[in-house]
């Protein structure tokens, strides 16, 4: 007694509460199920609903149809029927006006004269949905024609040039809300209030016991000096903090623990003690570390005065 409404609610609702989530729940440019998972709990709950709404009306038919007398019975089983023979006589209505071809009790009407070996051919006309299809192509290619062959209103190169510099944007765009997705290759130095605040908290946390609050160092390395063990500048530390130190004396790879934007956030902060002066600072480790993309600045040259130089040329030829 299921009839074929009980599935067309179940889709048409599941598809309704599909496309209110997607214009509701904010998810940027991917799909709301994609961004969002608990979307899909969401829709298997509504998918649950609707299953015991339609296995109660189910329960409710089967008594309602049970309570009837039994010829009643049987007229409701034959309506039922003439209803689904009227539905399948539409929908066969339907796929034979999409083929526009003949009947085969009427095709001696569309045979055509010639035959081989006994082989006769039918002419019947084209599907109605293949030949409009047909013409859509042809108007598109008109139009194709026209716009870029006849008025040159861009080229493939300049599209593809286009879509490469908006993906670059949209990319740098995403960076900027998934620092997760940094590494050592492309860390800057975060120098954002809330980023150094967020260092400082990983620093307080897991850092302060080797090399003290101020950066002094401890078990671990002065922080505050122009020594650096494994090279100083955001990129180093970033590495430092992430792989770990020196095998089997220095620090542990923090990788597992803390997420890449927070490395880096903790690697920024560790940053601002350079220059600083710590209470007791330990005695330096390392090397003075330079940077090699600093601006380098020219020493000035020494000019001898006009007597001088004239003086020391008189006693050279002399």
């Amino acid at each position: 007694m299921k009839s074929t409404a009980s599935y067309i609610r179940v889709i048409v609702f599941l598809l309704i509460t599909y496309i209110l989530i997607e214009i509701t729940v904010e998810s940027g440019e991917q799909s709301a199920f994609i961004a969002q998972p608990l979307t899909w709990l969401i829709l298997g709950m509504v998918l649950l609903f609707m299953i015991a709404i339609e296995i109660s009306l189910e329960a409710l038919r089967t008594i309602l149809f049970r309570s009837l007398k039994p010829d009643a019975q049987e007229r409701y089983l034959l309506a039922e029927k003439a209803k689904k023979q009227k539905q399948f006589r539409k929908i066969k209505a339907i796929y034979l006006k999409l083929l526009d071809s003949k009947p085969v009790e009427k095709e001696e009407e569309i045979i055509l004269d010639h035959n081989y070996d006994g082989i006769k051919e039918l002419d019947n006309n084209l599907p109605p949905w293949w030949v409009y299809g047909f013409y859509a192509t042809i108007i598109f290619a008109v139009v194709y024609l026209v716009r870029f062959h006849v008025f040159n209103e861009y080229t493939q190169t300049e599209e593809y040039e286009t879509e490469v510099a908006e993906a670059k944007i949209a990319i740098e765009e995403y960076k900027k809300t998934a620092k997760d997705l940094v590494d050592v290759n492309t860390v800057t130095l975060l120098t954002d209030a809330s980023d150094i605040n967020a260092g400082k908290a990983i620093f307080t946390t897991n850092c302060v016991a080797c090399h003290k609050a101020d950066g002094g160092g401890g078990i671990g390395p002065n922080l505050a000096d122009e020594y650096w063990i494994l090279g100083g500048g955001i990129k180093n530390v970033f590495r430092t903090i992430s792989e770990g130190g020196r095998d089997g004396k220095g620090m542990v790879a923090w990788k597992q623990t803390l997420k890449p934007a927070e490395i880096a956030q903790v690697a920024s902060y560790v940053i601002t003690f350079g220059g600083t002066t710590p209470a007791e600072p330990k005695e330096a480790q390392g090397e003075i570390w330079i940077d090699p993309d600093a601006p380098k600045t020219e020493t000035p040259k020494t000019e001898i005065p006009e007597t001088v130089s004239d003086s020391i040329s008189v006693v050279m030829n002399e």
